[in-house]
């Protein structure tokens, strides 16, 4: 199995759109989204991706089919520079296989600074995932 980072080209704008109608469509149960008037939850940062250079739009392949993606944001501060973890998703059909894991470490060690990864409270499958992930990457037990 081989697990890759693609960062998202503009003209694959549309394929990351419609695989964050699935994400937001998952998480509608942890955050009480609804639907707007045309049936989509219509992600508003999108577009920020492509016109803001401190974002960075990244699909997770597996075997050269979308597994998931991670949009990541780079965010400077009066003490620092880190990125954060804005959003996050492997597809129900790779979980438990390690292509999280292996896309969030590709990812860390691309920007090698410090990092932010927020989870909402209510989703423990995250939490559990995010604190394996980064115990695992920073050789750190709990």
């Amino acid at each position: 199995m081989s697990i890759t980072i693609e960062q998202v080209d503009y003209d694959k704008k549309t394929a990351l759109r419609h695989l964050l109608e699935l994400y937001n469509y998952e998480f509608s149960e942890f955050t009480n989204d609804d639907v707007n008037e045309f049936g989509l939850y219509d992600y508003k940062y999108l577009d920020n991706y492509w016109n803001e250079p401190t974002r960075f739009p990244f699909f997770i392949k597996v075997d050269g089919k979308y597994a998931g993606f991670a949009l990541i944001r780079k965010v400077t501060t009066d003490t620092g520079i880190y990125y954060s973890m804005a959003e996050f998703i492997v597809m129900k059909k790779y979980r438990k296989m390690g292509v999280g894991k292996t896309a969030s470490f590709i990812l860390f060690n691309k920007y090698k600074v410090d990092w932010q990864v927020s989870v909402i409270q209510e989703n423990n499958p995250a939490k559990e995932f995010w604190k394996k992930s980064i115990c695992n990457y920073t050789n750190w037990s709990l």
